[in-house]
C-alpha cells in the first residue's frame, strides 16, 4: 500500500539509558512523516510522565489511518523481560533490545515501515547476556546478509565514513587491507550518489599513521595498502584524494572541499565531527538494502531519567531518515 508520507520506525534502545527519554521527546516535534516508536509502552509512559507530562503514548496498529496528534507518540509495544531502572542496565533485557531491531527489520521487509532509526544500545550489557554484539552496524549487516556495511556520520558541516568500526586499536592495521578499502570506497561513492544525489562524490582518504606515514618512516600502510587502493579507485572513475594526514584533512578549511572524509578507524574520524556537531550529527549505515539512521551518542546512563538528555540528534536522525525515504520513493535510494 502506498502511503501519503513515509512511516519511520524508531527503536527505543537500551531501556535503562536515555533512549526512552529522547523517544518521549519526539512527541514535541513535528515531522512530515508517521513516526512509530518500538519499545516497552509502560516504560515509555513512565519516562514521559516523569520528564514530558504533556506527551501521551498510544499503542500503534498497522491499520491506523489518522496521523498522530502533536504531543502524542505511537508505540509498537515490545515488552521488557524485567523492570528497567534508569541508569542500571540489566542483562535480562538484552534480548528485548535485540527484538526491537528484529521487529523493525521485519516491519521494513513486509512494507510496514520505510526506514528505521535507532536509539543507543549498551553493547557491554548485551555481551554480558552471552550474545556477541559489537554494534548496530554489524548486527544489522549480519541480519540483512550484507557483507560490507560502512558507518557514516553526517552533520551539517561534515561527513565522516569509517574504514573500520568497533575494533581494538591494536587490531586496526591488520584489518585494513586491499579488499576492505576497494569495497568501502565503492560503497561510499555509490551511496552518496544514490542517497544524496551527488553526481561525483569527492572523497578524501586519511592515512593510518601520523603524517600519513611520513613517506614510510612512520609506518608503511599508506604505501603498501592505502595508496594503491586510492589509485585503483581513481582508475575506476572515482574522485579520491589521499592518503592525507588526518590532522590536516579533519580541519574545516580542508574538509569543506570534499563531500566525505574516509577515516581509517573510529577515534581517528569521529572526534573532529563530534567536536563540530555533537548532539546534532546522525549515524547512517551505508551498504545496506534498507535506510537506517541513528544518533551520534551513547546511552548516557549517568543522566538517564534525569530530564537532561538532549533529543537533538534523534530528531536529526528521524528527519534524515524521512528525507532519504522520500528520495527512495523518487527512485534515488534503495
Amino acid at each position: 500500500m502506498t502511503r501519503d508520507a513515509p512511516r519511520i520506525v524508531v527503536t527505543a534502545g537500551e531501556p535503562a539509558g536515555i533512549g526512552p527519554d529522547i523517544c518521549a521527546a519526539l512527541g514535541r516535534a513535528q515531522f512530515a512523516a508517521e513516526i512509530v516508536v518500538l519499545g516497552d509502552l509502560p516504560l515509555l509512559r513512565q519516562r514521559a510522565g516523569d520528564l514530558h507530562p504533556d506527551v501521551t503514548f498510544e499503542e500503534w496498529r498497522s491499520d491506523d489511518a489518522a496521523a498522530a496528534k502533536r504531543g502524542s507518540v505511537r508505540v509498537l509495544h515490545e515488552p521488557l523481560a524485567t523492570r528497567a531502572v534508569a541508569g542500571k542496565p540489566d542483562p535480562a533485557n538484552a534480548n528485548h533490545v535485540l527484538k526491537l531491531l528484529d521487529r523493525a527489520l521485519a516491519g521494513i521487509a513486509d512494507g510496514a515501515f520505510d526506514a528505521m532509526v535507532t536509539a543507543p544500545v549498551q553493547k557491554s550489557v548485551i555481551n554480558q547476556a552471552g550474545v556477541p554484539f559489537s554494534g548496530h552496524t554489524e548486527y544489522l549487516a549480519h541480519k540483512l546478509g550484507t557483507p560490507r556495511p560502512v558507518m557514516l556520520l553526517v552533520s551539517q558541516q561534515l561527513r565522516v565514513a569509517l574504514a573500520t568500526t568497533h575494533l581494538p586499536l591494536r587490531a586496526v592495521p591488520d584489518a585494513i587491507d586491499s579488499r576492505l578499502l576497494d569495497e568501502v570506497l565503492t560503497i561510499i561513492d555509490q551511496d552518496l550518489r544514490r542517497l544524496w544525489g551527488i553526481a561525483r562524490p569527492r572523497i578524501a582518504v586519511c592515512g593510518l599513521n601520523p603524517h600519513a606515514g611520513e613517506s614510510g618512516h612512520l609506518g608503511d600502510e599508506e604505501q603498501r595498502v592505502i595508496g594503491p587502493a586510492i589509485d585503483r579507485a581513481r582508475r575506476s572513475g572515482l574522485d579520491v584524494t589521499g592518503p592525507m594526514p588526518a590532522d590536516t584533512v579533519l580541519v574545516a578549511r580542508t574538509w569543506q572541499t570534499f563531500d566525505v572524509v574516509l577515516a581509517m578507524y573510529h577515534d581517528q574520524g569521529l572526534p573532529a565531527l563530534k567536536h563540530a556537531s555533537f548532539g546534532q550529527a546522525v549515524n547512517v549505515t551505508l551498504g545496506l538494502p534498507i535506510i537506517r539512521t541513528s544518533v551520534d551518542h551513547g546511552t548516557a546512563l549517568d543522566i538517564a531519567g534525569s530530564g537532561r538528555a538532549d533529543s537533538g540528534s534523534l530528531e536529526q536522525a528521524v528527519a534524515l531518515a524521512i528525507e532519504l525515504a522520500e528520495q527512495a520513493r523518487r527512485g534515488l535510494a534503495p
